[in-house]
């Protein structure tokens, strides 16, 4: 028998209309799956729905980067925004240090990080090795610095590198430090006007630089642990100046968070630091970066103002989705942390002008090579010249001493900062080759100190080369030059009184032979042209114009950091009990005298500062700058470079250091010459920071005005009221 039923007036058999229901429900069962996935799709953004390249309002150039940010945002679903914000390890592209994948869909391009301080790293050929930044600082000269960020920066963007991980801007606290020579120096105003000038070098080249390490990174030991105690005032006026004036006035794109806590609290999750003082009371509108292994957690870290972990996922990836999608990091916070990314590459113009270099690109140029001589000249100082030993005649005969002069010249530091250089001039081949065929010179490595000083006693003048072993990684145990190259030195000395001594050093060292020699020159690690520059300096081809940009001390226990709660700490605590008197500021409070001040350094011509003068002598603090004229005079008989130095002493009652540089110009003067130079000095040189307002502030009184050539070297007095 068969059942019949009537649809839409037609007669269908009954095991027909049971088929189709059953199909029916079957589609919309499906469908509901399928909307159901697509709801959760678009809540967890597993679902990416295609962008027509023809339809990216976010191309738009005409539209500034924060509103092409926030369009791109739009149309990001929660994956694509997790990959942005962290690194992928290992590296695909294994040149670079630092990768972030690419975006096809969005037209968000890959973007590549690399190692570089002196030159472009992770291995790289074909490159520049510039001197040391603490050797390049030390001309004293922001033009010299500025140049030295574009060279670094071009090589970098021929490199195909997008973001440079550097300049490393932090104040130099304990002379010990691993990683000195990739700083400045020790004073927060200097560093910060040096990493002003090479940021904007960097970042003219089509790249983005990025300041590190953020913050209290003053020493290697325990590194990974180390809780900086430090007060908020002495925070706010030594230790955050330079990343202030890398983000107001370099306009920096990146900064590195670092590895060592700040008060209790890692420096990548740390609210006051990444949140409170740099986005609120800085404006800064780049994004930061974890260095490598830094970020410590996902939600602490994601909430209190770290952007982007490196090098890899371990808590910016699975987790921190999990820590959005169950409400523990808002949509709105992780959204602020893609933006913070997004605005610099669009600002700088990743999008728009993708790098077109290759790593295996040739970055070098003769333009290069020159810099990198004449950076490492005007980096070298002139610390004693007895009896003008120096500049050498080229008739007389020279015994070159120590491994550092020939078979092992030190010409960079070690870990991050390592560059392979094309080729390192050594101090032996820059004198033989300066001095020609008719050379009178002889070579001994040190190893043996009584054959050194036998082969010195024949020479007319004996040149003892000395260096520190300096790397990122661990503190160096002491002041010393290492191994035996003072018993070296003293052998040479006893051997020939005609001794001269050149440091190639990344930071101060103890001088147990200084009385015992005629001169001494710091070198620093010069850079691949390192035996040129100092065979320049040491027939006065090139006249010495540099200033030490940190104090060396006398003794071993004569320094602001000698207690060892200070320095490397104790309980994983670093007390900063020092205080705003850090480098020459201790020396001045304490009445300590250095071996040679901060901004000190000789040349073979002389200088007298006169004329000091001060408009106005009453000034309101907020109005605009103070101007300090001081005219300078060649009173020698050589052409030369001298850096006049301002510095300003507060009102006792504000509790500040003796004096504290504030403004610095470096001018060229012929034989006799005399010119007027003219510094500004800004509202910050006359406001100390209030910690129980949080801000600064300025106090009426009379603040000196001094003038010199370096921090114990000051002539010139004057003197202004801040009403």
């Amino acid at each position: 028998m068969r059942t019949e039923s009537a649809v839409r007036g037609v007669r269908v058999p009954f095991f027909v209309l049971v088929a189709f229901c059953i199909l029916l429900l079957v589609v919309v069962l499906a469908g509901v799956q399928t909307a159901t996935k697509s709801v959760a799709a678009k809540e967890e953004g597993t679902q990416a729905a295609s962008v027509n390249p023809q339809d990216r309002p976010w191309m738009n150039r005409t539209l500034s980067a924060e509103r092409r940010a926030d369009l791109l945002i739009e149309q990001m679903t929660l994956d694509e925004k997790i990959t942005l914000v962290h690194g992928v390890d290992p590296v695909p592209a294994k040149q670079y240090v630092g990768y972030v994948s690419a975006n096809p869909r969005l037209g968000i391009p890959a973007i590549t990080l690399a190692d570089g301080r002196a030159g472009v790293g992770n291995d790289a050929r074909d490159i520049t090795l510039l001197p040391a930044p603490i050797a390049a600082a030390s001309g004293w000269d922001t033009e010299v610095m500025n140049t030295f960020g574009h060279v670094l920066g071009q090589e970098q963007r021929i490199k195909g590198t997008d973001v440079a991980l550097g300049p490393s801007i932090d104040v130099v606290r304990v002379p010990e430090w691993g990683r000195t020579f990739e700083s400045y120096g020790e004073d927060p105003y200097f560093n910060g006007r040096m990493a002003v000038a090479e940021i904007k070098g960097i970042q003219s080249e089509g790249l983005i630089a990025d300041a590190n390490m953020y913050a209290t990174m003053n020493q290697e030991d325990n590194r990974f642990e180390e809780d900086s105690r430090v007060d908020e005032r002495t925070l706010q006026e030594i230790y955050l100046p330079p990343f202030a004036a890398a983000v107001r006035e370099g306009h920096v794109g990146t900064i590195m968070c670092a590895y060592v806590k700040t008060n209790g609290v890692f420096s990548c999750e740390n609210q006051y630091l990444l949140v409170d003082v740099l986005r609120k009371q800085w404006g800064f509108d780049g994004w930061v970066m974890s260095d490598w292994g830094a970020t410590h957690s996902a939600v602490d870290a994601a909430n209190h103002g770290h952007d982007q972990e490196m090098p890899g996922e371990k808590y910016y990836g699975a987790e921190l989705k999990a820590a959005v999608l169950n409400g523990q990091v808002s949509t709105e916070v992780l959204n602020s942390h893609v933006r913070n990314i997004l605005v610099p590459l669009f600002q700088h113009g990743i999008f728009d002008r993708r790098q077109v270099g290759s790593w295996s690109a040739n970055a070098r140029s003769p333009q290069h090579d020159a810099f990198a001589r004449t950076a490492a000249e005007q980096g070298t100082v002139l610390l004693k010249n007895e009896a003008g030993i120096l500049p050498l005649s080229r008739a007389a005969s020279v015994a070159v001493i120590g491994e550092a002069g020939s078979t092992h010249p030190k010409a960079e530091g070690g870990g991050s900062s390592a560059v392979v250089p094309p080729y390192v001039v050594s101090p032996l081949d820059g004198i033989r080759k300066r001095l020609g065929s008719d050379a009178k010179v002889t070579f001994a490595n040190g190893v043996d100190p009584v054959a050194a000083a036998k082969l010195a006693q024949a020479a007319d003048i004996a040149i003892v080369f000395a260096r520190t072993e300096e790397s990122e990684g661990a503190d160096r145990p002491d002041l010393s030059l290492p191994g035996n190259q003072d018993a070296l030195i003293n052998a040479v000395a006893q051997a020939n009184k005609k001794t001269i001594v050149v440091l190639n050093t990344g930071g101060p060292v103890l001088m147990p032979w200084l009385e015992q020699v005629r001169g001494v020159i710091e070198a620093w690690y010069a850079g691949q042209e390192a035996g040129n520059a100092i065979a320049a300096i040491l027939y006065g081809d090139a006249n010495p114009s540099a200033k030490l940009p940190l104090t060396f001390p006398r003794a071993a226990d004569a320094i602001p950091t000698s207690k060892r709660e200070q320095w490397p700490g104790v309980g994983g605590r670093s007390l900063y009990s020092e205080g705003l008197n850090v480098g020459y500021r201790w020396y001045d409070q304490s009445g300590t005298p250095p071996l040679f001040p901060f901004g000190f350094g000789l040349s073979y011509t002389t200088f007298r500062l006169d004329h000091l003068v001060i408009e106005p002598e009453k000034a309101e603090p907020t109005t605009g700058t103070l101007q300090v004229k001081v005219e300078v005079i060649n009173t020698g008989q050589r052409k030369g470079a001298e850096v006049v130095e301002v510095y300003v002493g507060h009102p006792p009652a504000n509790d500040e250091p003796p004096h504290q540089l504030r403004a610095f110009a470096k001018l060229e003067l012929k034989p006799g010459e005399s010119r007027t130079v003219t510094l500004a000095l800004d509202s910050r040189s006359f406001s100390i920071y209030d910690p129980g307002a949080h801000r600064w502030i300025h106090r009426r009184g009379s603040y000196e005005i001094l003038a010199g050539d370096s921090s114990r070297d000051l002539p010139l007095h004057g003197s202004v009221m801040i009403r």
